[in-house]
């Protein structure tokens, strides 16, 4: 059956073959592997099934069906929907509490580092439009599961909010997202749809802490010369990061 490379990526790559996904396998993907299989045994269908290896040792997921935004500028206006900012939430409201008694299997081996131990939550880590596939109006999930691992809680929320309400203005205008005055409505109609517990100051350093602990993590696998990283250092990606983290006061209200 034919190869068909999917795109989009920075880190890695993946090929459709049929119904399924073919992707280079790492320490981290029995893991992934056990932590997608406990969600498709909870009856949580809006991520991939793990389905094993194939005979060049890659690993095989099912295909998430739908568009995505494949490095597309500007980004498509189901990104922008005020009703994919609820869905975004919903999905990871429900992906939490699916996840919620997972433990990992012994000697577990993260690719974003780190323990599990009890108290920290299991997140997606990357839950961006970059990583989402939209299907039939309506969002299909999140597929590249490769940094899911142990987070701090909120972590996978803030990430998730500096993506798409989102909090990173810089770059959205150049993307189709002008209207900057609807931001902090937006911030709070997508904390109120997942249920956040606190209050926004609360949850804005919860996005400073996750941004900050991201952009150190690409300027440190950067300095060991992992090329995907180097590529977003000298895209001056961490620089950016850095003056919206800088921003995030605006938001408090």
């Amino acid at each position: 059956m034919d190869e068909v490379r999917l795109a989009g990526g920075n880190v890695g790559g993946a090929v459709r073959v049929g119904d399924t996904v073919r992707r280079a396998a790492g320490p981290w993907t029995p893991a992934v592997h056990a932590l997608l299989q406990h969600l498709a045994d909870k009856g949580f269908t809006d991520a991939p099934r793990p389905l094993g290896f194939d005979e060049q040792g890659r690993e095989v997921l099912t295909f998430l069906p739908g568009e995505t935004v494949a490095g597309r500028r500007p980004r498509p206006g189901w990104v922008r929907a005020d009703e994919t900012l609820d869905q975004v939430a919903r999905w990871l409201r429900d992906c939490h509490q699916a996840l919620a008694d997972f433990v990992p299997p012994p000697g577990a081996i993260w690719r974003g580092g780190g323990t599990w131990t009890p108290g920290l939550t299991i997140g997606h880590n990357d839950p961006s439009p970059d990583n989402a596939a939209w299907h039939d109006g309506r969002l299909a999930g999140f597929f590249d599961w490769d940094f899911a691992g142990p987070a701090p809680a909120g972590w996978d929320l803030a990430f998730a909010a500096f993506s798409w309400v989102p909090l990173d203005t810089r770059p959205y205008r150049a993307e189709g997202f002008t209207d900057l005055a609807a931001l902090p409505r937006r911030l709070d109609r997508f904390l109120a749809t997942y249920g956040w517990p606190g209050t926004t100051a609360d949850f804005l350093d919860v996005v400073r802490a996750r941004i900050t602990a991201h952009t150190d993590g690409i300027r440190a696998l950067a300095a060991v010369g992992d090329q995907a990283f180097v590529r977003l250092l000298d895209q001056g990606v961490p620089a950016f990061l850095d003056q919206a983290v800088a921003g995030l006061d605006r938001f408090k209200h």
